[in-house]
């Protein structure tokens, strides 16, 4: 592996050529730019620019990268885009519910809450 110094995005374990046209599309260009990334944000904004929902697995391998282009001694198990996936489905549904709920209130002011609108609701008999 090259030196931090000279390391490129290509480098990073998981980062294939979709991912780098994902960094292309999101304007990073370097290891030190992706580095000031926060993953979930990278991945809200793909959405927003792409127009299409993406898939949770882009989260995980944002998440990966960005742990490597911080650290670039991190372990190996950590550079991979499936150990992400197990933090984040590890977390439960609640937290997942909760992420979801806070990325439609900052990215779609017109998307429709979660909530327990259209429920029914059990009758005390």
């Amino acid at each position: 592996m090259t030196t931090a110094a000279v390391r490129q995005l290509g480098d990073l374990i998981s980062v294939g050529p979709a991912m780098l046209r994902d960094f292309q599309i999101l304007g990073i260009r370097s290891v030190a730019e992706l580095a000031k990334q926060q993953p979930r944000e990278m991945y809200e904004r793909l959405g927003r620019k792409t127009g299409q929902r993406q898939d949770p697995c882009v989260l995980d391998t944002f998440s990966a990268a960005v742990a490597q282009a911080r650290n670039p001694r991190l372990p190996a198990e950590q550079c991979v885009w499936w150990y992400w996936s197990r933090n984040r489905t590890s977390a439960g549904p609640a937290m997942e519910m909760q992420k979801t709920r806070k990325a439609r209130r900052t990215s779609d002011p017109q998307a429709p809450k979660l909530g327990l609108a259209g429920r029914s609701r059990r009758k005390n008999s």
